[in-house]
């Protein structure tokens, strides 16, 4: 499973790189030169990022805590190691693929309306409120849970391009790091849990 997350984006890379055409021409139909009445919402969901991708493990933590709830306290620091990957991840991928941003690029068709300063590929909004969905679906995988944490990590990815700031390929890149670094923190736990058991089996 991680080799087809290095791999998707491995070719992600190229194509963001290649298909400028497609990307600004997708990303064209998404941005709009002149205000719009859903922007304000648009960079709410893009500002409510940090918010949830900090606040969730944190208060998934100190619920654990008082309540004693060792799965809770666990999943919470999954969260935070997956989060703690994608940073990684996304940053070495910026500042090695060295993108400029779409309203740097074509500053006559791209408004920007909101931040955006550093290297554009891939998008670290998308890629943290992946990371996050990710591993809370994959620690409670209940229609309730997927549902709701994807669609606002959907919505975070879409944002980004909906202000300007980003490519549609930043976004998709995003995407698969940030469900990558969830998915390598989740079975990285696992392999701990079995490897702490068995070191602790009685003889």
């Amino acid at each position: 499973m991680i080799k087809r997350f290095i791999v998707l984006l491995l070719l992600i890379i190229p194509v963001s790189i290649f298909s400028q055409n497609i990307d600004i021409r997708i990303l064209r139909s998404i941005n709009s030169q002149t205000i719009q009445p859903s922007d304000n919402f648009f960079k709410f969901v893009s500002n409510s990022n940090n918010v949830i991708v900090v606040g969730v493990p944190l208060t998934m933590g100190i619920a654990g805590l008082i309540k004693h709830d060792d799965k809770l306290f666990r999943s919470a620091c999954v969260i935070i190691a997956a989060s703690a990957i994608n940073v990684g991840v996304t940053y070495a991928f910026k500042y090695s693929v060295n993108r400029k941003r779409p309203f740097e690029m074509y500053p006559d068709e791209i408004m920007k309306k909101s931040d955006g300063g550093d290297p554009s590929f891939p998008s670290g909004h998308t890629s943290s409120a992946f990371a996050t969905a990710t591993s809370l679906s994959l620690a409670y995988p209940k229609w309730y849970i997927v549902a709701p944490s994807y669609l606002w990590a959907g919505t975070v990815g879409y944002s980004r391009l909906h202000l300007g700031v980003h490519y549609p390929s930043d976004v998709l890149g995003g995407m698969i790091i940030g469900a990558g670094s969830a998915y390598l923190a989740y079975k990285a736990n696992i392999w701990l849990n079995k490897h702490y058991a068995n070191k602790h089996a009685p003889r």
